[in-house]
């Protein structure tokens, strides 16, 4: 990529803001333009430029906020945000938005965006936490809390911390392609990728076996879901016998292995059938299931819905 082609990515932090939010997103960032030079140009900004200081009391050095053609603009907030959003960053956002391809938020970050009326008749997502509060106070937009992030017409908001992330790898990849996003995750040790609608809270969240062959099996089946994955192979992995696995497995997670990779592949599938770009048939195989009719069974039994009706209601 020239220098002429790269892109510039800029991060507006507030004062008071988490430091997750935006390191974990700056260093995706990094480490991709390390893997294709001169594939982005990273800038750390504020209103009025100098030092910012997070919550953790670690301030970082930023420059003076300018209004040009960014190609994405990530607005980092923090707890301010949550008691209202000054009229200053309010006016560089309306100022600012309509010559940059993307803009995106992390975690409270969407109330900024949502105070400047970016986010009016959209559907946003914010940390879990605070979703119902931001829907309470910006009934204009249409809140998720349930996903990790979501994009609707060129504005992307994510939910918390870590989040942030998995929103900066959706982005990379997007602009480099999929092996570079993995090659990036890879480095940052994260997955590649938790899909945006995944579930903030997901139920499997609380799998956290004691046992180390067990953590083995499921990060194995959370990184194969389109492989197959019958009893064996798991017990393979675990290094145990069948009959010794499925008892551990039981015993460590209170539920079995094969209810486990079913809701997996339901909730990899859950927001690709949402977003409404690709066939029923091929997303279900593509997550690991033989056909749709197989899949359709297990949203059934997981949500109470069938892919159908989701993707429906994702519409409306």
């Amino acid at each position: 990529m020239s220098p002429a082609s790269t892109r510039s990515v800029a991060f507006l932090v507030t004062p008071a803001f988490v430091l997750l939010d935006m390191s974990g997103a700056l260093e995706a960032f990094h480490l991709a333009h390390r893997l294709r030079p001169d594939s982005y140009r990273l800038r750390v900004m504020s209103l009025d430029g100098g030092p910012i200081e997070s919550t953790a009391g670690v301030a970082v050095a930023t420059e003076r906020a300018t209004q040009e053609s960014f190609d994405t603009l990530f607005v980092i907030g923090g707890e301010r945000s949550l008691y209202g959003v000054p009229s200053d960053q309010i006016a560089y956002l309306r100022a600012v938005a309509p010559g940059v391809r993307r803009v995106a938020s992390v975690c409270v970050g969407a109330y900024i965006l949502a105070a400047a009326g970016l986010l009016d008749d959209r559907r946003a997502t914010t940390h879990w936490m605070w979703a119902k509060e931001m829907q309470d106070r910006y009934p204009q937009v249409r809140v998720d809390g349930d996903r990790i992030f979501t994009c609707d017409e060129g504005i992307w908001t994510s939910a918390g911390v870590t989040a942030g992330i998995d929103l900066a790898l959706a982005l990379i990849e997007d602009d480099l392609g999929k092996d570079v996003a993995r090659s990036v995750a890879r480095l940052m040790v994260v997955y590649h990728r938790r899909a945006g609608g995944q579930m903030q809270f997901s139920s499997l969240l609380k799998l956290d076996p004691d046992s180390d062959r067990i953590r083995r099996v499921l990060s194995y089946v959370r990184e194969h879901l389109d492989d197959p994955l019958p009893v064996e192979k798991l017990a393979e992995i675990a290094h145990l016998s069948v009959r010794q696995f499925g008892r551990a497995f039981s015993q460590a997670t209170g539920t079995t292995p094969a209810k486990v990779v079913e809701r997996l592949r339901v909730e990899a599938a859950r927001p690709r059938i949402q977003d409404g770009r690709e066939p029923l048939e091929s997303i279900a195989r593509s997550v690991g299931f033989s056909d749709a009719d197989r899949m359709r069974l297990s949203f059934r039994r997981v949500f109470g819905q069938t892919p159908q009706t989701l993707r429906r209601d994702a519409r409306i």
